[in-house]
């Protein structure tokens, strides 16, 4: 029993006229039922259940239910809904929700012709989400089923291509292709199929496609793309049988913290100038949206309240698995007029609170029998932060405001709501929106219990500022707490004091901290999640020491280590690995544990426990390290997504740099990567008390980390304040705290004091604008007074003193600029100074060194009060003091010290502000604290650490190289140079010119750099060294290239020798890579005050550069680069004007070398010295080389010589060589396949077809060349080039792309400009000058001259070309291009197919090089429209004609003087050998006994031996030719052969449009003329007739009965040849045969195109009778021969037919008897050779045939035939003519009406003999009975009229009586008489 409950409708469109009346109807299986009609009802609510009988039958995938709801009124039309559901699960779908059922559609489909057409599917595959595994490579698999039992249908099946298993199918999608046609424009666009197991149905989702699918038939066009939806949900396809379940995403949203003001309130502003108190805090009106699947709900609006309290449960509907990953989660302020404000966005990402149980391969079982099948989604309680724009309100737009969208990285807390998910299977929720329960709101509370903690930062440096600007101060905040311009949290330390920048001598400006670090302190209250983050941070531990080795194990491995390294380092990787997995910390006991915990805890234990097993497998069966990689890179990667925490409560610690009161740039540190724990170390934070370097950066950066705002080094620890103490661990220095105020006066009449003062007050905070006493600071809690206030001047830089004007970096001199307002300064600066410049700026510099021993002067302290000047309020301050100051201030300082503790700890409690209520008597409104941030806006003290002394260390980055660097420069290069910054040091390289690859092998030292701090904790966490790459411009601003960074190696005592070792470090900008630059650092701790325990000063290259030392730099060997500089090829104009004069400088490693230039580009493009030789000092280690440079320079006019192309080759590995080793041969045996030759008459003629065809293993189409043993030949189905055997046909040069740097539009320009025809030779030099050099690698090279050739195309075919035309197909022509040469071969054209064989070949003459590129296309023929290009393929001649391998013209088999493989070679095989000896530097071949051996390459070859068992036939040359041949196709030379090209459109480059098979023949016209060419011209049919004369048939089927009831059939026989219907041939008619004989003597005569080689019939015939051309067909040749009864008035009847193969002909029987169904095979059992004979062989055959009919299955012998089979060709049908039918001319044989019985006629047309032989042979004994019968009948009426009448008396009652009888009598006498006069009368009348 189905029951379909039927319970309500919403949102029925409404009427015109009133509402409709409402009534359901659904149908299963043509069965329907209808609900009761709701009256007036746009939300109906019926609640009935309709019952359907399933009578015992199960329910199928394919079942479903239509369900149908109209209005009752108008039942006969407008149905207001349609919705189909299946499988049968009883859940109702809407169209306009997800997934729709894929099943046959119920609507009428398209009309389509009865008839075969053609139609074209295009599936275009997009994306795929959700796939299960990991480390997956999927491919995706579309298939289409041909099958004729089933309707045509396509799969859909993602494959993992890095398996190898049977198991490699992830999921598959089946879709009737009818599906598709039958949707609007015959395609389904940009929908999400839901894939499945093909196996089991039930098993859910395996993930999702994105794919486009088109059904395009004859005149279809494609539809336009249109955009993509967002509801992805109802853009979702199901495969039939897989049901989504219905599931209720219960979101229960409770409360949030801390939302920022969002409005401006006049109220409050007016209440504030009134002297109100002013509260901005609830300025706020917030509400939490929910989107998910394209469903979006909402929480009511809590006004004025910036901490809301919801507890509202919102229920999104949906069906699981969902294709969406993420909820998305925005907080909006409601506004009643404008547009309402998003406040800050999150997302729930389902991916990581739910598993499909699919995310841990191998899971099995565990012992309790529990499967680890996954978990729906499920999360919280728990808060989420909001992340976005800076809190600060303002009346004017937010810049930022697409942070709190969600769209890029938030730079600011905005605040936290509580949420709790959890997931409903099935059922419906009754509201979308509905209250909380009290109950659950309790229960909540649990979890928002709450600690404190406590964060301190130490900022150690401040450097890489780029402009110095205002003062700096740096805020630090988590959540709010440490925010100083929000209000809502108690004031803290949390902000550094204002700095000014310092510049650092070079290029950077960094804040001038020195030993007085500026420290915050900041507590705060969060929840206590401990549990989650202490296996969080060991997760990470365990991910980063297994990068750490492994990237050690990754450079062991590429500086090809020793193995015992290799083994040591793999050994320390295993054991670390295992040890560190077993400290996974355990949550059970843990308080406020949630379900998402206990889920996350038994997958990360799955995970871990299948890396141990894996990790202890490795280490017991592990042999080869290179094939471990690729396992302990997937146990990373599983590392790194099991360290994800959804539920981090615990908001990211956030640092603002701020200028002035603006803040500029910020950095989020997660708070886990400084969180402290007690349960281990490991489980403490990545960086916990560590110094981290960190860049900040810009909010909305566009130029994506470009520039740098500061670099930071700053210690953070954070850490309950229950555990507060165990940062005295961690603490370095000395922490002070003061609370500080500065004195203000103005000078007046040359007089200071307060009187000019203006708006500023005597005293205030750094700012100016809070007025400060001294006599109202009071102490935090806990602290108290150490000493009294005293001026505290701010410190000074001594580097001030060194440096007094900016610097310039290359000139002494003066530079100039100007300004462009609103800048202040020049942008750029010139040496060059011109009319316009209003700016000049020089470099001054002023050394000092410090003299040992003597005492140290005495410090210009400026002022002697402390005073600092300034010329103007706002401006900078200076020391000493000027003329033109009237401002100065001064600082005062007081101490304070913790009144109950001791330690760094105890800064943790400077809560609050530093003010006391002094004048607000009587105020019991505000506390102390409320007052205090009123009177001092929040005046907090000022936190330092100071350090007794520093420690001094000398730096030494050895920068070496770089490589792949960006070309910024027009010549395609950059001139690049480094700033290297060290903390508050920089230095520069030196410039290297023109060059992407620069070497620039210098150490750069910084002698005296001070660090505060801990030796041994600078060693394990040293400061990083930056480089900054730029270009070098003469005019405007330097560019940059990169940025990278290097870990220094740290050297705390002269023992420690190791030499830092140079590595590869990545260079990125804009977050993209730019190339890798080779460096090194090592930081050594000077100890003893003075150089002697430093390493040796590396030496000098000029007067101020060291070089990179041994020892760092890479060991060297003199090596040997040669050069073959063949020439230039298709160079592009450079600045509009042609390169026509150029020469090539290679470079590599410093060492340069040019040649000569070419004189004439047109002339000849190749080099006159080829071979150059660069004698260079290379590493010996592969990754250490460099690359090799290659510039193309242009000779021009005024000696102007332009950089017009260049290239870098990288890798050196593939060029280098053994220079003493000889070249191996490689020896190619050829096929020793013996052809036993058979003694057939050649009956046709051989052709190059049926040597193509004998070589793909299409033996039908070549017999006789099979049955003669001649030569095949190689076809290839890639490119000739791409056979590895050839070397890609690059032996002798290769071919290198030459491009350049930036276009005009200041965009990089990767278009190619050009090539280089060369190649190069790396060899080793011996050291010792008196061994004689290697010898000359290139040697015997050709002329390089320009030379004429003669090139042969011979295009055989193309296969599976792009289709064109509307029908599929396209018109295919061949169009080829040879330099300024062309063939349009049009008129040629194919028409209607997609696999033309063209067979034409084409002769050109051209000279190379200069014409090298031979372009070969194939284009679409439009009679109306431009023809279009399908693809094109472009053959390099020039490679193939200098290749040693002999790709201009490939070796036959054998050397033939004739026939069919003539020798086609300007060169005799043995003139080709003697070349080949000299190539390879071997003795010249030498041929003995009459050219029957010969003796090469130090072997003896024997003639008689190469061609024993092999067919000697009257083509073959001389036998010296022969054996030559022989030993030349031992030697791995090109044989002949026909490649397969693929060709590519410029639209879709990467696409392959099909393939063209061809092959290319090149002849130098200074060798003679070549041979014949192969004639490959397409096969031409021969017109054959094939005559049949029908006799006569037998037994055949009586199908009819006549009117006398007889059987019989009104025979006639019908023939035809299949693909030639239209000629179907028909006898004369056979009426009324009683006994199923016919007699026709009737001739039938095909006229039909045979191809004899093929053995096919060539039919050629239009497709549609409006199509310009014919299509044609091959069909093996056949006669159909049917049997018919003919009717009149109706349809003819089928008796029966045989289909007979002319080339296996059935024998016929000789008897009618002995013809049978037996005759004819069943397709079971093979039938004999005797049985099968050809028609072509035997001429002329006669006898009988069996013509049978399908009934239910089984033959049944419908009649049988006696023909005559005759085949004739042209001639032999000229000389012995016959007719049609009995036509004239009517011989050969002449053909006599057939002798039919008497009773053969047709009734219509002979009615005598219908009368004779139908109506009296069948009735005559009817009609004699009824004449006698009427003849006895009128005789007894004759009789009975004649008797006469007998009288007598009777009485009167007789009388009476007898009247009455007599009356009657003679009544009925009358009658009588009277009706038979009426009878033999009536015929008369």
């Amino acid at each position: 029993m189905l029951r379909v409950a039927v319970e309500s409708a919403a949102g029925l469109p409404k009427k015109k006229l009133g509402s409709p009346d409402p009534i359901a109807s659904v149908v299963f299986k043509d069965e329907k039922k209808k609900t009761k009609t709701v009256s007036s009802e746009l939300n109906p609510v019926w609640n009935e259940t309709l019952e359907f009988d399933l009578k015992g039958v199960p329910l199928d995938s394919s079942s479903y239910i239509d369900v149908i709801v109209k209005d009752y009124e108008t039942l006969s039309g407008g149905e207001e809904g349609d919705v189909t559901d299946g499988g049968g699960q009883g859940a109702v779908t809407s169209p306009g929700e997800p997934g729709h059922k894929i099943r046959s559609r119920t609507r009428k489909r398209h009309s389509l012709a009865n008839k075969p057409q053609d139609f074209q599917i295009r599936v275009r595959v997009i994306e795929g989400r959700q796939l299960p595994g990991n480390n997956i490579k999927p491919v995706v698999k579309v298939h289409v089923s041909i099958d004729q039992m089933i309707p045509y249908s396509s799969f859909l099946q993602v494959y993992n291509s890095n398996s190898f298993r049977a198991d490699c199918l992830m999921g598959e999608f089946k879709l009737d292709i009818g599906y598709i046609y039958d949707e609007p424009a015959h395609c389904i666009m940009k929908k999400w199929i839901l894939l499945n197991d093909p196996d089991d149905s039930s098993s859910g989702a395996k993930g999702y496609l994105k794919v486009s699918m088109f059904v395009l038939g004859t005149g279809d066009e494609p539809p336009e793309q249109d955009n993509d939806k967002d509801d992805v949900e109802s853009n979702l396809l199901l495969p039939a049988g897989v049901a989504l379940r219905w599931v209720t995403l219960k979101l229960k949203v409770f409360r949030a913290e801390d939302v920022p003001q969002m409005d401006d309130s006049i109220t409050q502003t007016l209440k504030e100038a009134f002297g109100g108190q002013e509260n901005k805090k609830n300025l706020v009106d917030p509400y939490v949206e929910a989107w998910f699947a394209g469903k979006k709900l909402c929480t009511q609006i809590i006004e004025k309240n910036a901490n809301p309290e919801w507890n509202q449960q919102l229920n999104l509907q949906v069906k699981f698995p969902s294709m969406c990953e993420r909820i998305k989660l925005t907080v909006f302020d409601w506004d009643r007029l404008s547009g309402n404000d998003a406040i800050g966005t999150t997302y729930l990402d389902l991916t990581k609170i739910a598993s499909s149980g699919g995310e841990i391969e191998g899971i099995k079982y565990r012992e309790t029998g529990n499967s680890e099948m996954g978990f729906l989604p499920t999360f919280g309680p728990c808060y989420i932060n909001l992340y976005g724009s800076p809190r600060e309100f303002s009346a004017l737009s937010d810049p930022y405001e697409d942070l709190n969208l969600g769209k890029g990285e938030g730079a600011a807390y905005r605040g936290r709501i509580l949420v709790e998910l959890s997931t409903k299977l099935d059922g419906k929720a009754d509201k979308s929106v509905e209250e909380i329960p009290s109950d659950d709101i309790l229960v909540v509370q649990k979890y928002q219990r709450r600690r404190k903690y406590c964060l301190c930062a130490v900022f150690h440096s401040a450097t890489m500022i780029q402009e110095p600007g205002e003062p700096i101060q740096f805020e630090v905040s988590i959540g709010n707490y440490g925010n100083k311009m929000d209000l809502t949290c108690k004031p803290l330390a949390s902000t550094t004091q204002y700095s000014c920048a310092v510049f650092d001598g070079n290029n950077y400006y960094y804040l001038p901290w020195a030993d007085t670090k500026p420290v915050i302190a900041i507590t705060s209250f969060w929840e206590d999640i401990s549990h989650r983050l202490d296996s969080l941070n060991t997760i990470l531990y365990i991910s980063n020491c297994l990068q750490t080795n492994l990237s050690a194990l990754k450079s062991a491995v590429q500086s090809k280590a020793t193995d015992a390294r290799l083994v040591e380092i793999w050994l320390k990787l295993i054991n670390q690995l295992m040890e560190d997995i077993s400290r996974i910390p355990d949550m059970e006991g843990k308080p406020n544990l949630t379900a998402l915990d206990i889920q996350q805890k038994m997958l990360r234990d799955s995970a871990l426990e299948n890396i141990m097993k894996g990790a202890k497998h490795l280490f017991e069966e592990a042999t080869d390290v290179n094939k471990c990689l690729s396992v302990i890179e997937d146990w990373l990667d599983k590392l790194k997504q099991l360290a994800e925490e959804p539920q981090n409560s615990m908001p990211d610690v956030i640092i603002w740099m701020l200028r002035g009161e603006k803040r500029v740039a910020y950095t989020r540190i997660p708070a886990h990567q400084v969180l402290y724990s007690s349960y281990s170390e490991q489980a403490c934070g990545q960086y916990c008390g560590k110094t981290k370097t960190v860049f900040m950066k810009y909010p909305m950066d566009n130029k994506k980390g470009l520039k740098i705002p500061v670099q930071l080094r700053v210690n953070m620890w954070l850490g309950l304040a229950t555990e507060e103490k165990k940062f005295n661990h961690y603490a370095e220095g000395i922490f002070n705290v003061f609370a500080e105020l500065y004195e203000n006066q103005a000078q007046v009449l040359g007089k200071w004091g307060t009187t000019g003062l203006l708006n500023r007050s005597k005293f205030s905070d750094v700012t100016g604008k809070v007025k400060l006493k001294q006599e109202y600071f009071l102490p935090p809690v806990g602290w108290e007074w150490e000493g009294d206030w005293r001026v505290d001047p701010e410190k000074t830089s001594p580097v001030l003193a060194l440096f007094i004007i900016d610097i310039n970096r290359e000139n002494l001199g003066w530079e100039y600029g100007v300004t462009i307002p609103p800048d202040d300064k020049p942008k750029s600066w010139v040496a060059a100074e011109k009319m316009y410049h209003v700016h000049r700026r020089k470099r001054m510099i002023r050394p000092r060194k410090r003299i040992p021993g003597a005492k140290t002067a005495k410090k210009d302290t400026g002022d002697a009060e402390g005073w600092e000047y300034s010329s103007l309020i706002g401006w900078k301050f200076h020391r000493k003091q000027r003329s033109s100051d009237t401002f100065r201030r001064r600082r005062w300082r007081r101490k304070m010290t913790p009144a109950d503790r001791v330690g760094a700890s105890a800064i943790f409690k400077l809560e609050g502000a530093l003010g006391v209520d002094m004048e607000s008597k009587g105020d019991e409104k505000g506390t102390k604290t409320e007052t205090s941030v009123k009177q001092f806006g929040a005046n907090t003290p000022t936190v330092s650490c100071t350090f007794d002394q520093s420690n001094t260390y000398h730096l030494r980055v050895y920068v070496y190289q770089a490589r792949n660097l960006t070309a910024l420069d027009k010549d395609s290069f950059s001139d690049p140079y480094v700033h290297v910054s060290f903390l508050h040091h920089s230095q520069t390289t030196e410039t290297i010119r023109s060059t992407l690859n620069p070497t620039w092998d210098q150490t750069l030292i910084f002698k005296n750099v001070e660090i505060y701090g801990d030796p041994q904790s600078l060693a394990q966490n040293p400061p990083i060294v930056v480089m900054e790459i730029f270009d070098s411009d003469q005019v405007g601003k330097d560019e940059m290239l990169g940025r990278s960074t290097c870990v220094p190696i740290v050297k705390l005592t002269s023992g420690m020798d190791a030499s830092p070792k140079l590595h590869w470090e990545p260079v990125t900008h804009k977050n993209g890579p730019a190339g890798e630059i080779l460096v090194a650092a090592e930081l050594i701790l000077k100890t003893k005050g003075n150089d002697t325990e430093l390493p040796l000063i590396p030496p000098k290259r000029g007067e101020k550069l060291y070089m990179v030392p041994q020892g760092v730099r890479p060991v060297v060997q003199l090596t040997a680069i040669e050069v073959l500089a063949w020439g230039l090829r298709n160079m592009k104009t450079y600045q509009l004007a042609p390169v026509t004069s150029p020469s090539l400088v290679v470079e590599c490693g410093g060492e340069r070398v040019q040649t000569a230039v070419i004189k004439n580009m047109k002339k000849c493009p190749n080099f006159a010295g080829n071979v150059l030789l660069l004698k260079v000092l290379l590493p010996k280690e592969e990754m250490y080389t460099p690359p090799i440079v290659l510039k193309v320079i242009d000779h021009r006019p005024f000696g102007r010589k332009p950089v017009v192309g260049q290239c870098t080759i990288n890798f050196l590995e593939e060029f280098r060589c053994d220079p003493y080793a000889t070249v191996a041969e490689v020896l190619y045996h050829e096929d020793e396949t013996i052809h036993f030759v058979t003694t057939l008459q050649e009956k046709e003629t051989v052709d190059w077809w049926s040597k193509f065809y004998a070589s793909v293993g299409e033996s039908e189409r070549c017999r006789p060349y099979l049955d003669k043993g001649y030569d095949t030949l190689e076809v290839y189905d890639h490119e000739l080039e791409s056979a590895k055997e050839f070397m890609g046909l690059t032996d002798f040069c290769s071919t290198f792309k030459l491009q350049r740097g930036k276009n005009e539009s200041d965009d990089d320009d990767p278009a190619v400009v050009g090539e280089f025809k060369g190649s190069f030779k790396v060899y080793p030099l011996p050291d010792d000058p008196g061994v004689p050099p290697p010898p000359q690698q290139f040697r015997e090279l050709p002329d390089s001259v320009s030379q004429e050739c003669v090139v042969r195309i011979y295009v055989v075919q193309a296969i599976d070309l792009q289709p064109k035309d509307n029908n599929g197909k396209c018109d295919p022509y061949i169009k080829i291009s040879l330099g300024k040469k062309s063939i349009d071969d049009r008129d040629n054209y194919v028409p209607y197919t997609l696999n033309p064989v063209f067979g034409r070949m084409f002769e050109l003459t051209c000279f190379l090089p200069q014409d090298k590129d031979l372009k070969i296309a194939i284009y679409d023929f439009d009679l109306l429209s431009r023809d279009e290009k399908v693809g094109e393929t472009v053959i390099d001649l020039e490679n193939r004609l200098l290749s040693r391998f002999g790709s201009y013209c490939g070796l036959a088999q054998t050397y033939c003087i004739s026939g069919p493989n003539h020798w086609r070679d300007q060169l005799n095989p043995s003139k080709i050998l003697e070349q080949l000896a000299r190539w390879k530097g071997l003795s010249p071949p030498r041929s003995e006994d009459n050219g029957n051996t010969l003796s090469f390459g130090g072997r003896l070859y024997c003639l008689s031996d190469l061609e024993a068992n092999k067919e000697i036939h009257e083509h073959l040359g001389p036998p010296s030719e022969r054996i030559a041949l022989h030993v030349l196709r031992t030697q791995g030379l090109v044989p002949e052969h026909v490649e397969t090209r693929t060709l590519y459109s410029s639209f879709q480059p990467t696409l392959p449009q099909g393939k063209l098979q061809m092959w290319v023949d090149i002849f130098p016209k200074s060798l003679g003329p070549p041979g014949p060419p192969f004639d490959i011209s397409p096969r031409k049919p021969k017109k054959y007739f094939l005559r049949v004369i029908v006799w006569n048939t037998t037994d055949v089927v009586l199908d009819e009965t006549s009117i006398t009831g007889e059987n019989m059939s009104d025979i006639y026989v019908k023939g035809w040849m299949p693909g030639m219907e239209e000629d179907k041939q028909k006898t004369d008619v056979h009426y009324r045969s009683l006994d199923g004989d016919g007699n026709f003597s009737w001739r039938f005569v095909f006229g039909f195109e045979y191809l004899p080689a093929e053995q096919l019939c060539l039919v050629s015939k239009k497709e549609y009778f409006w199509s310009l051309d014919k299509s044609e067909f091959r069909i093996p040749p056949k006669l159909i021969v049917q049997i018919w009864d003919n009717d009149k008035f109706s349809l003819d009847d089928y008796l029966g037919a045989i289909e007979l193969d002319l080339h296996h002909l059935i024998n016929p029987s000789k008897t009618p008897e002995k013809c049978s169904l037996s005759m004819v095979p069943d397709g079971t059992t093979p039938p004999k050779s005797d049985q099968l004979k050809s028609l072509f062989d035997q001429k002329a055959v006669r006898g009988w045939w069996p013509c049978y009919m399908d009934k239910d299955g089984k033959r049944e012998l419908g009649g049988k035939v006696e023909l005559t089979l005759e085949i004739v060709n042209e001639k032999e049908a000229d000389e012995r003519p016959a007719g049609k039918g009995r036509d004239e001319p009517n011989m050969n044989p002449k053909l006599d009406p057939p002798k039919r019985p008497d009773t053969s006629f047709f009734w219509f047309t002979n009615p005598c003999k219908t009368c004779r032989f139908i109506v009296w042979r069948r009735f005559k004994w009817l009609f004699i009975g009824l004449v006698v019968l009427i003849l006895v009948l009128l005789f007894i009426g004759i009789l009975l009229y004649s008797l006469p009448v007998r009288t007598h008396f009777i009485s009167p009652v007789e009388t009476l009586h007898l009247r009455c009888n007599v009356y009657n009598a003679n009544t009925f006498f009358v009658f009588f008489q009277n009706y038979i006069s009426m009878k033999i009368v009536k015929p008369f009348n």
